[in-house]
């Protein structure tokens, strides 16, 4: 199995962040669906502050252009991003339009 590590951070209040938080306690049967459909075995979010941590882990009929493809095409997904935009806002190294940043790995322990 393949994992990878996103960044980015919510909107600095503290109540946007209670709001996208409790969001997460139950999010859409369609949105885990969908997650599961595109090979994702497992993610978790963390939250520190402002700044969100996600480690999701991928069976190898994973692909992020699946994925996109996956997404741009379910309109729940794309009602469920566009609320959760509302919460979020990209890291200043963002590229237009870029959410989750992907994170270099530096170490391991192993």
């Amino acid at each position: 199995m393949r994992k990878f590590c996103f960044a980015l951070d919510l909107v600095p209040d503290e109540k946007l962040i209670a709001e996208y938080k409790k969001y997460h306690e139950s999010v859409w049967p369609e949105i885990i669906e969908s997650i599961k459909t595109a090979g994702i075995v497992d993610l978790e979010i963390y939250c520190s502050g402002n700044r969100l941590f996600m480690i999701m882990q991928v069976d190898d009929s994973f692909s992020f252009e699946k994925k996109a493809i996956m997404d741009a095409q379910n309109s729940i997904v794309q009602k469920w991003e566009k609320l959760m935009w509302h919460y979020q806002q990209a890291l200043p190294w963002a590229k237009a339009g870029e959410k989750w940043i992907l994170m270099d790995k530096i170490f391991d322990l192993n």
